[in-house]
């Protein structure tokens, strides 16, 4: 299992949004040009975060900004924005074992509760990490 780079690349947009926005425009090229990915990958990240209420687009280069405080930003809110979780549940399992084997029909019953827990304990600690708590740590390498 891999959490896909959407959500670095989005916590990567909101650190820039907050390091930089008194001094540069935040478009999708400097976005891109920070991340170091092609612009419609930001302009696509940026799209989900618009829908989620969690930063504001003007359109052309308006420029981006975050809709709220840094304080009031969860790194589990970047991840619910971003991230495709089928059902709210990380872990997906195969479609069809076999219920002729003992395995195969009680893998939920083996499994559900132990991942259930793993999924809550991610959820737990990103919903205790805000971008304000990534700006302070940001601030040691930023000049």
């Amino acid at each position: 299992m891999q959490i896909s780079s959407r959500f670095t690349i989005a916590v990567h947009i909101f650190i820039c949004i907050n390091a930089f926005e008194s001094d540069y425009k935040i478009t999708g090229e400097f976005l891109a040009g920070s991340v170091n990915v092609n612009p419609v990958i930001i302009r696509n990240i940026l799209s989900q975060l618009k829908k989620a209420g969690l930063v504001r687009t003007a359109r052309g280069t308006g420029g981006t900004s975050a809709a709220k405080p840094p304080e009031e930003i969860s790194l589990l809110d970047i991840y619910q924005a971003v991230e495709c979780v089928e059902g709210d549940e990380l872990f997906h399992f195969h479609e069809n074992p076999n219920p002729q084997c003992p395995v195969g029909r009680n893998i939920h019953n083996i499994l559900d509760k132990r991942l259930k827990k793993a999924q809550e304990a991610l959820e737990q600690e990103l919903a205790s990490t805000t971008i304000a708590d990534l700006m302070q740590d940001a601030a040691r390498y930023l000049d």
